[in-house]
């Protein structure tokens, strides 16, 4: 009985001392962390806003796929928005940027923070990838599936379907809520 209560000490004090220099290494490392997660984010709304002056960011209630809305403006005229997207693939959720017209069609994305596949999933980080997508939504709607696309883009992102659906799904989900908005932001 000695020797358990002895052991159960000595791993309540081992257990302490980890948890309070986890949470020392937590409280340096948090303000960085956070400081570089909004660094990211500013770049990405400069990448997908190409011309344009944002505005500032609002949330988005009652929609799983749309976090938030950023205006877009020139010379003064709202001419889009900027959405935050979430959507799940193969690797769980992940975040998108994306830039779009007032009609709904899409002006550029781009993936933010993901946990694709390497070599198949995280295709969707390069440019050509959200490409296939851009100048799509208003009139000529968004690729829904793989056979919505050209052969060449349908073999690209071949093996990597589930990562295609989410992306597919987040920007259309996009483009279908800046289109109840009727134009006004």
């Amino acid at each position: 009985m000695k020797g358990a209560l002895k052991t159960g000490i000595i791993l309540f004090l081992i257990c302490a001392v980890s948890a309070g220099l986890c949470g020392i290494v937590n409280s340096i490392t948090a303000p960085r962390i956070a400081e570089n997660t909004l660094k990211e984010t500013l770049e990405g709304y400069a990448a997908v806003s190409p011309g344009y002056d944002i505005g500032e960011e609002k949330a988005v209630e009652g929609n799983a796929n749309v976090l938030s809305i950023l205006p877009l403006s020139k010379d003064g005229k709202t001419e889009g928005a900027i959405l935050n997207l979430t959507a799940n693939g193969y690797g769980g959720a992940f975040n998108i940027i994306a830039s779009y017209s007032l009609d709904g069609t899409l002006i550029k994305a781009k993936m933010m923070s993901n946990s694709e596949t390497p070599g198949l999933g995280k295709k969707s980080e390069q440019s050509w990838y959200m490409a296939m997508f851009e100048g799509r939504g208003g009139s000529e709607a968004l690729p829904a599936s793989k056979s919505d696309l050209s052969s060449e883009d349908s073999q690209a992102v071949s093996g990597a379907s589930i990562t295609f659906n989410g992306v597919s799904t987040a920007l259309r989900a996009g483009s279908d809520y800046i289109k109840s908005l009727g134009g006004v932001l």
